[in-house]
């Protein structure tokens, strides 16, 4: 079937298969259109300029020319013998990282494998994701993972998965159940312990409820709620970093007693002693950094932290077995053994990942929106009216339940009894209460606060509104900024430098122990070595790795906490130096709430032509349609049948009536701008919506929308701030114009009959100036390419549908305000990652000089060197969490 199309062109990208509705075939580009008449919300398109906007006639063209597009069904189909293969997006949850090296060795094994690309990896998260091209039958994930992990050392544990999961306890053997012979709507069934079986299930095919009643499953139990992979990887890493570190203080502290406590000399004892404790924790707790530090080097070509680790400890280690042989042989060395030095610098750096590990992991849980998911909901029988109590997983498609006073929403859903206020500020950070009634739509985790609603299930728990903006958050902590990408150039270099520092500490100190001081060998070297194995170790990339991420995953919950979320990191990096912003009208400076006011029929046969337009606009999306059906409903008209409908995006709709060919939108595209009625119309700078049959002017109507309150404050704000504003609109001239005198936007900023290829050409002007940072603000289908194109894409949405957004960031509470607070928050997070390298630098330039012995009678010995991750990271990981009670913007 193709697919076909005349009126304007968009530059989009993505060519989807269109949404129809009844009797009506739809093509338009990315986004809901809310200002061009009258393209349906539905379809993407992909096209060329083929028109331009109005407001200065000697830079952009006017005029519309034909254009059709095809698509033939199948097309997205995989061709193997051309070379096209299915390629599996996997998300690994990573056990193991601790610093940017293990994060840098990770990328470098991945980027090495051929089938893998698009990779993304995270230290904060502790996770990696790339696209697996499975170019051939020896392709296997699980292998693939295999091969990761021989890798790098670490632990993964792959989080991608199909369908929605629940997690169920089973009498007898849970492996019983891992058979081929299914249920209906079951795509899967693992086993996670003796007992308990995770199912993944097609929840349009069959309930969760169903599922517990099937007998295949035998009255199974649900499963206590499991933390989401992320958390419970990064719990399991850190309680296996405090298990090591108890162990390792227990080992360390008898052998710093016996090194330190006035004891009766026993010292071939107490060394073997110390040998026996110092080699378990050399190879207990230190022994998976020599395997990380090998893999790294050999497999990765990459020297990381671990690295320095074991250079440091092992000599220390060495040096005291060497000591004590030289004293069971009655010819003891100078320096004695220093068993303590090796252990207490194992235990310190245990202990210090484990303090930066929590710090990071608190860090991640306290700012997880999926913590607002409520766990119950309260079904109700339509029929019956019973009630009952049950697990939200258990929610299913066609439930009803309720949302009782001062409790939270479970789901999102739509309202069909009762009238209450809810409280969405947890989702949309509006702090006003919202009236909701019958037909009102409600997110979950908001809560209901005076009446009793009664809700009809949209979405699943498992991808209603916290799960989009969760998954958006999550996909901007793991997306990277250039500062970031030097910070990692400089992290990668900082290792080989210390190590080089390292060796000249050492000789210099030799020679200052020989020349200078006259000790023998063996006691200068011994000195010498000391001195190097501090400023080895005391220095720590960690602070310099952490530097921008920490205060990234804090700046993602605090944003979506103000009801915005901005889904790449490049977003949050450039928001402060914005220095234009140009809005589209209709539903992002208005409201989007047309009325009609005039409607006038040149031929004075209204209540014959009425039925044929509401036939025509009732199943439009379009808010200028959808304020004419609802005008003609509110007068009792009935709909009359019209047939071939075709939506042409930013032009309005064409269709055939009783033989007769139907065109309806804008007057321009009508080609009767100049009709005197329409001219008349136009001076109460209304919106145009006008109707001909077989091209003579039958119906003309005149729609007017009222500005955000909060337009005009936010537009002098900016201002105020020095950016520059403009409109670019698809409405017609006086209608923009009346809305930029009222925001005092100067005619020159003003663009009118904007097609999307225009809005893209005028974005592509402004960006062409220097150092110019735009926004583009819109919220329609029209508005895609521009916001595609623009250094900031922000796509106004009402709470719903925000996963569609293709926008850079999202306002999900429908409030400009949310600009201003994207540039607060960008300006606050930017001052945190400077203040974030200043500490790195001068702790490391502080911490090395110290430990290398340059201040005199003032020195880090090499026991106490561990501390420097400690000592480095917190500091980092505090004013990363400092930025939760930042005050910004509220209008």
């Amino acid at each position: 079937m193709a697919l076909e199309t005349v009126g304007e062109a968009t530059t989009a990208a993505a060519l989807v298969p269109s949404k129809l509705v009844t009797g009506q075939t739809v093509i338009e580009p990315l986004d809901d259109s809310m200002d061009d008449c009258c393209a349906d919300d539905g379809g993407r398109a992909d096209a060329t300029l083929d028109s331009g906007c109005t407001g200065n006639p000697s830079r952009i063209p006017a005029g519309n020319t034909e254009a059709s597009y095809t698509q033939t069904a199948g097309s997205n189909e995989l061709d193997l013998e051309k070379g096209d293969f299915p390629v599996e997006h996997v998300v690994l949850s990573i056990q193991g990282m601790t610093c940017t090296g293990c994060e840098k060795k990770l990328y470098r094994s991945l980027d090495m494998m051929p089938e893998i690309s698009n990779i993304k990896t995270s230290l904060l998260l502790a996770q990696a994701e790339f696209d697996l091209g499975k170019s051939s039958a020896t392709v296997d994930t699980l292998i693939t993972i295999k091969a990761i992990e021989k890798a790098t050392g670490f632990t993964c544990t792959k989080m991608t998965h199909s369908g929605h999961e629940l997690d169920l306890i089973v009498d007898g053997n849970a492996s019983e159940y891992a058979v081929e012979d299914l249920p209906s709507g079951v795509s899967d069934i693992a086993v996670l312990d003796h007992h308990t079986i995770r199912v993944t299930y097609q929840p349009k095919l069959v309930g969760a409820r169903d599922l517990m009643s099937d007998p295949f499953f035998q009255s199974p139990k649900l499963a206590p709620v499991a933390d989401r992979p992320l958390i419970a990887s990064g719990r399991a890493h850190v309680r296996l970093m405090l298990f090591k570190t108890i162990v390792s203080t227990a080992l360390t502290i008898p052998v710093l007693i016996m090194a330190w406590a006035p004891l009766p000399e026993h010292e071939v004892i107490y060394g073997a002693v110390s040998l026996v404790l110092a080699t378990l924790v050399q190879l207990y707790i230190a022994g998976p950094w020599y395997i990380s530090a090998f893999k790294a080097l050999f497999f990765s070509r990459l020297m990381e932290m671990d690295l320095l680790v074991v250079l440091s400890t092992t000599t220390a280690y060495v040096y005291s077995i060497i000591a004590y042989a030289f004293l069971v042989l009655k010819k003891p060395l100078s320096t004695g053994s220093f068993f303590e030095t090796s252990t207490l610098l194992v235990t310190l750096i245990m202990a210090g990942r484990l303090v930066s590990g929590f710090a990071r992991q608190r860090a991640v849980e306290s700012i997880s929106i999926e913590s607002l998911q409520p766990s119950t909901a309260v079904l109700t029988d339509p029929k019956t009216h019973e009630e009952q109590e049950v697990d939200t997983r258990l929610l299913q498609y066609q439930d009803t339940f309720k949302a009782l006073p001062e409790s939270s929403i479970a789901t999102d859903g739509t309202v069909i009894a009762g009238t209450s206020e809810v409280d969405e500020s947890m989702i949309t950070g509006e702090a006003t209460l919202v009236a909701k009634q019958p037909g009102s739509p409600v997110v979950a985790g908001s809560i209901n606060h005076s009446g009793t609603l009664t809700i009809r299930l949209t979405r699943l728990p498992d991808e209603n509104t916290i799960k989009a903006i969760g998954k958006m958050v999550d996909e901007a902590k793991s997306s990277k900024t250039k500062i970031q990408e030097i910070a990692d150039r400089v992290a990668t270099y900082f290792i080989p430098i210390i190590v080089i520092v390292t060796v000249l500490v050492f000789f210099i100190w030799v020679s200052v122990g020989k020349v200078i001081r006259g000790y023998n060998s063996t006691t200068t070297c011994i000195n010498a070595m000391t001195y190097a194995i501090s400023a080895l170790i005391v220095s720590c990339p960690c602070a310099i790795g952490l530097a921008v991420p920490m205060v990234l995953v804090v700046a993602g919950g605090v944003a979506a906490k103000h009801g915005l979320i901005f889904k790449t990191a490049e977003t949050i990096e450039i928001a402060r130096n914005l220095s234009h912003v140009i809005f589209d009208k209709t539903g992002t400076l208005t409201q989007g709430s047309l009325t009609v006011e005039a409607e006038i029929y040149p031929t004075g046969q209204g209540d014959m032509l009425a039925p044929m337009l509401l036939g025509l606009t009732n199943n439009s999306k379009h808010p200028v349609s959808t304020a004419v059906a609802s005008h003609l409903k509110a007068s009792e008209v009935q709909p009359e049948k019209v047939e071939k409908v075709v939506s042409v995006a930013g032009s309005g709709i064409e269709a055939t009536w009783k033989g007769r060919v139907i065109r309806a939108g804008n007057p321009h595209w009508l080609g009767i701008e100049d009709s005197p009625i329409v001219q008349e119309t136009l001076l109460f700078g209304v919106s145009m919506f006008c109707v001909s049959v077989n091209g003579d002017l039958v119906a003309v109507f005149g729609l007017k929308d009222v500005l955000r309150p909060d337009a005009l404050r936010v537009i002098n704000e900016l201002k105020k701030r020095s950016i520059e504003i403009s409109i670019v609109s698809g409405d017609n001239k006086e209608s923009v114009e009346s809305v930029a005198r009222v925001l005092d936007v100067p005619e020159s900023h003003v663009r009118f009959r904007c097609n999307p290829a225009a809005k893209q050409l005028y974005v592509k002007e402004m960006l062409a100036r220097p150092k110019s940072v735009v926004m583009f603000c819109g919220d329609g289908t029209n508005d895609a390419v521009a916001l595609a194109q623009a250094s900031i894409g922000m796509h106004i949405d009402g709470g719903t549908d925000i996963a569609q957004s293709a926008a850079d960031a999202v306002l999900v509470r429908p409030a400009l305000s949310g600009i201003i607070i994207l540039m607060d928050l960008s300006k606050a997070y930017f001052r945190r990652v400077i203040f974030n390298f200043t500490w790195s630098f001068i702790y490391n330039t502080f911490a090395v000089l110290l430990a290398a012995g340059a201040f005199p009678n003032a020195r880090i010995r090499p026991e106490f060197a561990g501390l420097g991750e400690i000592v480095s990271a917190l500091p980092v990981v505090a004013i990363g969490m400092q930025l939760k009670w930042a005050k910004f913007y509220k209008g």
